[in-house]
């Protein structure tokens, strides 16, 4: 099986668990139904908006960019705030690759554990 097909699957499973209503009442580690540790416990973030809104910043980031950049050809914009767009966006960019790359890693780390 391949690894892509593995993660795949898990994520199905994954997913499946949260929809069955005795998955959502069996206990955690600590003993408590989820939904009760869950009124216990604060709001936890989730990785997934938290990952959507990365994007969703680098998107409006480069759109932002584009604009400037646009303004400027029409003559309508500054060049200063051209290069500091591009720059932003530049950063934004760099960012993004990084945390990608994190992910990448820290997956392969756990392909490779046993099982």
């Amino acid at each position: 099986m391949s690894t892509s097909t593995f993660a795949t699957n898990a994520y199905r499973l994954v997913q499946g668990l949260t929809a069955r209503p005795e998955a959502r009442n069996s206990l955690d580690s600590t003993g408590l139904g989820i939904e009760q540790a869950a009124a216990v416990q604060p709001e936890q973030p989730n990785f997934a908006a938290m990952l959507r809104d990365a994007v969703s910043g680098v998107v409006e980031q480069g759109r932002v960019s584009e604009a400037k950049t646009s303004a400027y050809t029409n003559g309508k914009g500054n060049v200063i705030d051209v290069v500091t767009a591009v720059a932003e966006t530049e950063v934004a960019m760099e960012t993004m690759v990084a945390m990608r790359d994190k992910v990448i890693s820290a997956y392969e780390d756990i392909m490779r554990m046993p099982m």
